[in-house]
């Protein structure tokens, strides 16, 4: 009897761990390990911002390249590129001397996070029956859950030793590049074949982009300003909130079944209902007045619905532009990170001007709005599934 497993599975399962790493330790890991490298390498609050400015511009970058060189080299080369920048960024974290070069490297090993979508969305549908692309690319986009809930327990366990921390993550992350080289197809697939340059801007992209940006404005509440919230409304330390981080990543990988479930209920369905869980999330953790145990519920609803959401953004791309999937997916995550990144500045200015309460509030709102967009109306066949 053979063993091997069917290519949905290998490919899924791959993907899923080079997910696991570029977002979950390579992006989401550092602001849990920060308050140890502060205090060796003594970060200024101004080398912070542009930490984070620094990291945005590079994931942009790196996701646009991402999805050019994927429908002209294949997604073996470009996935394989994104493992391995994430292990040089991160062995650059592990070796840090001073701040600058601690900057640089935490913009390299973020940008990994852009490179690694798009050819992992071409490769699903390269090589996987239209039957089973949904499910392989909600399982694949699940492995952000995964990669917080383990960095979540790494950093309480291993705070003090983060250089050694980060020098294990990079070598999970060279351990999947060889992985990715041998799982994922190798030359340019059909998308190749289809019209380059910029798609033209549809009823679906648009409406996808606007979901995407307010969805992404809405999640800064939490993984922008979460552990501020909690230690302003219960005085955690950084270990509450790793814990926190550990309940939203052990929650996240429950976002694999988004695709089950837009078979099973419609797109339109799934995005609100995950929606209202993630406003729901964001008031129990942010509001005055909350508890441990709400905080705590409120992590595992916002997780569940944030990797959830990006399911569904994922496959609504790949459907928006089913010749162009890596392009598809493209769109819609630099939509959501744009989003992000004007939501962390709007919700840093609400709680300097007006208050916590009406900051979490607006952005509890915000996340409801983006459910305005009708991805069904948009496309009639994305609710189908192996549409």
């Amino acid at each position: 009897m053979s063993l091997a497993l069917s290519p949905a599975a290998t490919l899924g399962a791959t993907g899923f761990a080079l997910i696991a790493v570029c977002y979950g330790f390579a992006r989401f890991a550092f602001g849990l390990f920060l308050p140890r490298i502060d205090a060796e390498l003594s970060l200024s609050s101004t080398l912070s911002g542009l930490i984070s400015g620094g990291a945005f511009l590079g994931y942009c970058i790196a996701i646009a390249l991402s999805a050019y060189l994927t429908e002209r080299i294949g997604p073996r080369a470009v996935a394989v590129g994104a493992a391995l920048i994430a292990a040089v960024g991160m062995a650059g974290i592990a070796a840090a001397p001073s701040a600058p070069w601690l900057a640089g490297a935490v913009m390299l090993a973020g940008s990994s996070t852009g490179l690694a979508s798009p050819p992992l969305a071409a490769a699903v549908t390269a090589v996987v029956k239209p039957d089973r692309q949904n499910a392989t690319n909600t399982v694949i986009n699940a492995g952000t859950g995964a990669g917080v809930v383990l960095s979540g327990p790494v950093a309480l366990m291993m705070g003090e030793q983060w250089r050694l921390a980060y020098a294990g993550f990079a070598v999970a992350a060279v351990g999947l590049a060889f992985a990715a080289a041998l799982t994922l197809p190798r030359g340019p697939q059909r998308a190749t074949k289809s019209p380059q340059g910029a798609p033209s801007l549809t009823r679906a992209l648009r409406r996808l982009i606007a979901a995407a940006l307010l969805t992404g404005a809405a999640s800064t509440a939490i993984w922008s300003f979460g552990a501020q919230l909690v230690a302003l409304r219960l005085d955690w330390s950084s270990a509450g909130a790793g814990l926190l981080w550990i309940a939203i990543g052990a929650a996240g990988i429950a976002g694999a079944s988004a695709g089950h479930l837009i078979a099973r209920l419609g797109m339109d369905r799934v995005h609100r209902a995950f929606l209202a869980a993630m406003a729901a999330g964001i008031l129990m953790i942010g509001i005055a007045g909350t508890s441990a145990a709400l905080t705590l519920g409120g992590g595992l609803l916002f997780g569940a619905a944030y990797i959830m959401l990006t399911g569904v953004y994922l496959l609504w791309g790949v459907l928006a532009l089913p010749d162009r999937p890596a392009t598809g997916v493209t769109i819609a995550f630099l939509a959501l990170a744009i989003g992000q990144t004007a939501g962390a500045a709007v919700f840093g200015l609400s709680m300097a001007h007006l208050t916590g309460n009406y900051a979490v509030v607006i952005f509890a709102c915000l996340a409801l709005t983006a459910g305005l967009a009708r991805a069904e109306e948009a496309n009639p066949r994305a609710c189908v599934a192996g549409q």
